[in-house]
């Protein structure tokens, strides 16, 4: 698959012309990007450079100033709320923190998007569906606790299967190994490999961090200053002559030898 296309001709993720300002800054200053189905893209940038706003103009929870996106086919800039409702229940969301319910065990909280969106579900069925999810990020020994006992991996991992819950056809996942030590990050982005090469689902990796881009992503953007400096293969990045890209891949790569020495 190259440049976006899926295998049926049509990306999963397509955006174009995307603007998004906050006052006198500017965000988002034209972004043009596809996504293909079972692809997995990564944002990288600086803190700052509109990657998790970015995600958040994907799912609708932000309208854009200017330009439109088409998600799983379907154009969803102008949409109403029901109808956006409609389209999130094809895409997963992992966020940078979990963002788990405190109040509700491991298991209410993979649950929680299969009560509202599957009620025609048995409690047996539901039962099983959670452990199935919760067996596939290695988290079926914890269901009966609640978040504030297991660690902030373990919370990542359940975070992920309740965004695997209603089945996506596109994940999303903001900073997926932020604030993590570098062994529990490893395992986070193996896991995210294993579980994509198993849906094929497209997803958009926002991260800060080339070495979890190396690892997860067919492509890499790097944003800058609201623009899209380049994008193509982790190869392609190293091999640019910009001086902004070469800069970046230089702390980058410098970080990364600071975490493998540091694990």
């Amino acid at each position: 698959m190259e440049n976006g296309e899926a295998k049926n001709g049509g990306p999963a993720i397509a955006v174009k012309g995307l603007r998004k300002s906050y006052g006198a800054q500017t965000v988002l200053n034209g972004i043009d990007l596809q996504v293909a189905q079972g692809e997995t893209m990564a944002i990288l940038g600086r803190s700052g450079t509109g990657k998790s706003v970015f995600l958040k103009l994907l799912i609708g929870l932000q309208k854009p100033d200017a330009g439109s996106i088409q998600l799983c086919g379907t154009m969803i800039t102008d949409m109403r709320l029901d109808e956006l409702n409609a389209i999130r229940k094809k895409v997963g969301f992992l966020f940078q923190q979990a963002a788990l319910y405190d109040s509700l065990t491991v298991e209410e909280n993979v649950a929680f998007p299969l009560r509202r969106m599957r009620k025609e579900m048995s409690p047996a069925e539901l039962r099983d569906r959670v452990r199935e999810l919760l067996s596939r990020v290695g988290m079926e020994g914890a269901v009966r606790k609640m978040p504030s006992e297991i660690s902030g991996g373990m919370q990542k991992r359940v975070g992920l299967a309740r965004a695997l819950a209603l089945e996506p056809e596109v994940l999303l996942c903001d900073e997926p190994t932020a604030g993590l030590d570098p062994i529990t990050a490893g395992e986070i982005d193996e896991l995210i490999l294993k579980l994509q090469e198993e849906r094929q689902m497209a997803s958009v990796v926002v991260t800060h961090d080339l070495h979890d881009a190396k690892t997860i992503a067919d492509r890499i953007a790097l944003l800058n200053q609201g623009n899209i400096v380049i994008e193509g293969t982790f190869e392609d990045l190293r091999r640019s002559q910009d001086r902004f890209v070469a800069q970046f891949m230089r702390e980058g790569e410098q970080e990364t030898v600071c975490r493998e020495l540091s694990a």
